[in-house]
């Protein structure tokens, strides 16, 4: 029987991991797409290059926090395109990171150095 790892162990993430598991939490994505998502959230703060973000992906697939789906959406025009799902533990991996961060943000809060309502 393997134990389950703790989501802890492997925080915290770097920001490029978290924003694929963002992107990813909302719904199943390609690569293209998971670029896409990312630069749209951090309103273009993050842009992703496609040989930094293969490279993240196949890093977070080896952890075990993404999957690649067999299945396309339409194999007629996606028959190249490989799409990924947030896995149960990524997802508790993604909340983990999220509480550590906003802990963070509590802390930054308290000694005057981010107001509320700043980004």
């Amino acid at each position: 029987m393997t134990t389950p790892r703790d989501p802890a162990s492997l925080l915290p993430l770097t920001p490029l991991a978290f924003e694929i598991l963002l992107s990813l939490a909302e719904q199943d994505r390609h690569g293209y797409h998971i670029m896409q998502a990312v630069a749209r959230r951090t309103d273009g703060r993050i842009t992703l290059h496609a040989g930094t973000l293969y490279r993240a992906i196949a890093r977070l697939v080896d952890l075990g926090l993404i999957e690649e789906l067999d299945e396309r959406r339409d194999p007629a025009t996606d028959e190249r395109r490989r799409y990924y799902r947030l896995t149960a533990f990524g997802r508790d991996v993604a909340e983990a990171e999220a509480a550590r961060l906003e802990s963070q943000v509590r802390a930054a809060r308290s000694l005057r150095l981010l107001r509320r309502g700043t980004r």
